[in-house]
């Protein structure tokens, strides 16, 4: 049994994947003008649907076990190569890296507030109630 449950594990994991998609987003930012840079994205999607997928059986103590491996990197970062939006075979769009930007942002902010909420719970057990 894990002291704080799977809940800040969980957040733990999210606010890995958000570190990795604003360094995803502020490379492509700082490339937009290199010579035949191809964008990066962070996905967590295919990941999941690979594991899906995978034949791979997770031994199972209690019917209420998942049936797959739980992989403590769910996400992975790819390159977009099918598409040019630059003279200079660029693939940046900035337009919907500022937008992916600013909705990370929030996603990041939303779960730092959640982890908080969650060791401040933690605090006032602690302390008794008070």
């Amino acid at each position: 049994m894990s002291l704080f449950g799977g809940t800040i594990h969980t957040l733990e994991n999210s606010l890995n994947y958000a570190s990795a998609k604003n360094r995803a987003i502020s490379t492509n930012l700082a490339n937009i003008d290199t010579p035949n840079y191809k964008a990066k994205d962070v996905v967590f999607k295919n990941v999941l649907s690979d594991a899906m997928a995978s034949n791979i059986e997770a031994k199972r103590t209690n019917s209420k076990h998942l049936s797959f491996q739980n992989n403590s990197n769910s996400y992975k970062t790819v390159t977009k190569q099918n598409t040019s939006y630059g003279h200079n075979g660029n693939n940046v769009d900035v337009d919907k890296e500022m937008a992916e930007l600013a909705e990370n942002q929030i996603y990041y902010q939303a779960l730092v507030d959640r982890i908080n909420g969650k060791f401040g719970s933690l605090q006032t057990a602690l302390r008794g109630g008070r």
